[in-house]
């Protein structure tokens, strides 16, 4: 799968271990950047990222601040974008699977690498399971 992917300041060292982790499981993350860990503004990474989900120029996103929560609300911004914030792996889950979420969400001030990189993996094999569901996500817009 080719994902794109970004961070801000706060997610820079946790975003260059998932595209580490993607790239051993066969899939190619596109860095929208930041690439450093100097102060920096999450909006700008979050939307050249979510910009990309939404003229689908790829089909999934992953994105990581502090928290995860500054990142979705940017992301969340554009046409056929559903970022969820996730830190479990039933959250990951729920929100592919219920919610058909196109952007992952993650906070590296909220979980450690090895949790991350779980939720990632959950997200990642998790499908849309359509149905009823369906009808809802048609009504986000």
């Amino acid at each position: 799968m080719k994902l794109a992917i970004a961070s801000d300041h706060a997610g820079f060292e946790l975003k260059e271990k998932l595209k580490k982790a993607l790239a051993k499981a066969g899939h190619l993350a596109v860095d929208f950047g930041t690439f450093s860990a100097e102060s920096c503004d999450y909006p700008d990474f979050a939307k050249a990222a979510a910009r990309a989900v939404s003229q689908k120029k790829y089909s999934r996103a992953v994105l990581v601040c502090g928290t995860g929560q500054g990142m979705a609300m940017a992301a969340n911004k554009f046409k056929g974008v559903r970022a969820a914030v996730c830190e479990s792996l039933f959250c990951a889950r729920m929100s592919r699977a219920h919610n058909d979420s196109n952007i992952l969400c993650l906070g590296s001030r909220v979980l450690d690498s090895k949790k991350a990189l779980r939720i990632l993996k959950e997200w990642l094999k998790t499908g849309f399971e359509g149905g009823r569901h369906l009808r809802r996500v048609k009504k986000i817009g």
